[in-house]
This record gives structure tokens, C-alpha cells and sequence, in this order.
């Protein structure tokens, strides 16, 4: 009886010792039946079956990324997790409507999914991947889509899709028929003080929102109902409350003193780029002209007073005069300040609200708009892959 006992309790230990002996149910009889003859345990005189067993594949962990099953080329995994890979086969194709205009990412286009019949705007990559790399602009691409990705607020444009094919770069966002601050500003000249309090209302919201953002008008996109979706982060970075940043960047004509000096500054620069818009949008021009380098236009800053047309009502000038501060520390910047502040008394800071009526002067100028467009088409349509080897030239 001990023999047998003993017997018992080795042939356990050797089952134990086996792989398969981790698998439950039909899984375990399943895999004995595939076996071969192997040595190390016996049991009642004969030698016991080995099982060709292969490890199960491990799940990912909550938070953990997904790896590819495939070997991804080095110039492919590059530019992941941003930019994805796309197969051609499963891409529905897109059929280009026109020519938008040209950021610092790249050429955008008026795009037609063909799929599912709605409009976007695919912004294709201004150089290949090959000179991304070459010129180390990496980091600022792929920071454009983290950017745009995190940050969901109604007053910025939303990030649709992005990818990247054989040899460029794409970002596909929502479309705004209406074009961009920029050039309905240019066409009217300046706006009523009623208009310069919704877009201010609306663009102190984007401030308080986002990080670093160079804010200038031809960044400053309008939807159908006239009201503002900041666009195109090509420029921003992630800065962090109360981080410190030291690089010369955007346009010269909205940066502060601080930026243009080359630093320290803070979020307070941002500021000083908002107030030099409403300046610009109230006045129909820029309080400093634009000068060929940033000491040029540091020595001109300095020199302006910046000092609000008579015309100006007591708290737009008022306004203008706390946000283009020199002193980066005594700026307007916190939501109670614009509440309280003189300008926007009677205004409302509630996003909902700020959308709930259309913009007069914006919707006024879209239905002008579309009339000579109707007699007039710029672009003929054209079917293209985006996804295809980009061969031939893009529209404009």
C-alpha cells in the first residue's frame, strides 16, 4: 500500500511539472491528443506522452498599448501612435473638392468621403516623411495631432482623423464653410463692438482652456453659424501652469515683449496676443506694423503706446489697455477679471449660450459668398487616393 501511495505522488508531481497541467477542460484533453513519446516520467511501466504545448497569448493590461502582430518598418513606427497605418483596401476613397488654404502643417483640402458622404478637411503633409525626419520636425507634427486629440472645447476645431500613407502625412478635421477670421476681417474692415465682445467672450474661454497656443486671426476658423474654432496647432507645445518657455516662435506681430526678447515667459504671452487681435478687429488695423526680424519688432513694441482711438467706447479701451500690459504680471487673466470687467457687462461666458444665435455679419458675408461661387467654381472636381504615392500635384 505505501508503494503504491509513492507511485501515486510521483506520477502527481510529474503531471504537475508538465505544461498542459495549467489548462482546464476539453482544452487540456485536446492538447494531450496531439502528443509524442517523450522521456523524464513514467507511470505503471510505460513512458508518458509529452505535449507540444504552446504558452497562450497574453492579454494587455488595462492602459497597456496594443503591439502589432507584424514586424512595422522602422520609418513606419516613427511616426506611431499619431499617425497610423492605413490599408489602402479598407480606406474609403476621398474625392478632393477644392483648395482650402496653406497652414504650417501643410496644404489643406475640401475632401469628400465617399463612404459617408460628408465634407471634411484633409490637411496633407507641406513636405514627405523623409524630410519630416531630416529636418527634425517630428516632434512638432506629432504634437499637433496629441494636441488637437486631447483638447475637446466647442470654440476649437475637432480632429477628425489622422494617418499616414507611402510617403506623407494627413490630418482630416471637421470643415468650416465660412473660411477664417482673417479674411472676413480684411473685407469689412473692422466690427462692431457688440461682435468684438462675442468673439472675445468665446476666445477668453479658448484661452483659459488651452496650453501654449500662437493665437493669430488666420488661425481662427468660422463655422456656419459665424462663430470662432481656433485651428492649426503646428505651433503649440505642451506648457504646463506656471512652466516657463524660451522659444521665438509664431507671428511676430501678436507676440509680447517677453516672447520677443527670447524669454522666460508664460501663459501671460497669450494674453497679450488676444489683446492685440481685439486692437486689430476694433480698429481695422495693427497697433505696431510688421517689421523683418523679432528685434526690429522688439524695438517697435517698445516704442508703441499703444493707445485706443478715441472712437473706442470707455471699456473696450479699457480692456485693451489691461490686456496689452508690458508687465506680464499685471495682465487681465482669470475668468472672474473678464466677468467683472466693464466691457462685457450684460455678456454671457457660457459656451452654449455664446452659440445659441449666429453671428450677423459672418452669416451675412457666407450668403454673399456662396452667390458668386455659383456662377463661379474655382476647382474642378477630380477623384484622388489620398493614400496613393502622391504623384500629382494638388490643386492651387
Amino acid at each position: 500500500g505505501a508503494r503504491v501511495a509513492m507511485k501515486q505522488g510521483r506520477d502527481s508531481a510529474c503531471l504537475c511539472n508538465r505544461p498542459e497541467a495549467g489548462l482546464a477542460g476539453p482544452g487540456a484533453a485536446a492538447s494531450a491528443a496531439g502528443t509524442r513519446w517523450g522521456r523524464g516520467c513514467r507511470s505503471r511501466g510505460r513512458r508518458r506522452k509529452e505535449t507540444r504545448w504552446e504558452r497562450p497569448a497574453k492579454l494587455p493590461r488595462l492602459g497597456e498599448k496594443l503591439v502589432t502582430g507584424w514586424p512595422v518598418p522602422q520609418f513606419v513606427s516613427l511616426f506611431l501612435p499619431e499617425f497610423p497605418v492605413r490599408p489602402p483596401l479598407g480606406q474609403p476613397q476621398l474625392q478632393i473638392l477644392g483648395f482650402v488654404a496653406k497652414g504650417s502643417f501643410g496644404t489643406v483640402l475640401k475632401v469628400l468621403d465617399c463612404g459617408r458622404k460628408k465634407v471634411f478637411a484633409v490637411k496633407v503633409g507641406v513636405v514627405p516623411k523623409v524630410e519630416v525626419l531630416r529636418r527634425d520636425t517630428l516632434k512638432q507634427c506629432k504634437e499637433e495631432v496629441s494636441i488637437q486629440r486631447q483638447v475637446s472645447h466647442p470654440f476649437v476645431h475637432c480632429l477628425g482623423d489622422s494617418w499616414q500613407g507611402q510617403r506623407h502625412l494627413f490630418i482630416m478635421c471637421t470643415y468650416c464653410s465660412t473660411g477664417d477670421l482673417y479674411t472676413l476681417w480684411a473685407s469689412s474692415g473692422h466690427f462692431a463692438e457688440a461682435t468684438i465682445r462675442l468673439f472675445a467672450a468665446e476666445l477668453v474661454l479658448v484661452n483659459l482652456c488651452l496650453g501654449r497656443e500662437s493665437l493669430w486671426m488666420e488661425n481662427i476658423l468660422l463655422d456656419e453659424r459665424g462663430h470662432l474654432k481656433l485651428t492649426d496647432f503646428g505651433l503649440s507645445r505642451h506648457l504646463h501652469r506656471g512652466e516657463r518657455a524660451y522659444t521665438i516662435c509664431g507671428t511676430l506681430q501678436y507676440m509680447a515683449p517677453e516672447v520677443l526678447s527670447g524669454g522666460p515667459y508664460s501663459h501671460s504671452a497669450d494674453w497679450w496676443s488676444l489683446g492685440i487681435l481685439l486692437f486689430t478687429l476694433a480698429t481695422g488695423k495693427f497697433p505696431v506694423p510688421p517689421e523683418r526680424d523679432h528685434l526690429a519688432m522688439l524695438a517697435s513694441v517698445n516704442r508703441c503706446s499703444y493707445e485706443s482711438p478715441g472712437s473706442l467706447s470707455r471699456g473696450l479701451s479699457l480692456l485693451l489697455s489691461e490686456l496689452l500690459c508690458r508687465n506680464p504680471l499685471r495682465r487681465l487673466r482669470y475668468l472672474h477679471h473678464f466677468k467683472s470687467h466693464l466691457f462685457f457687462r450684460g455678456a454671457t461666458f457660457d459656451a452654449e449660450l455664446l452659440q445659441k444665435h449666429p453671428v450677423d455679419v459672418v452669416v451675412a458675408a457666407r450668403q454673399a459668398e456662396e452667390v458668386a461661387l455659383e456662377s463661379s467654381m474655382a476647382f474642378a472636381d477630380f477623384d484622388c487616393d489620398l493614400l496613393a504615392s502622391l504623384s500629382r500635384p494638388w490643386p492651387g
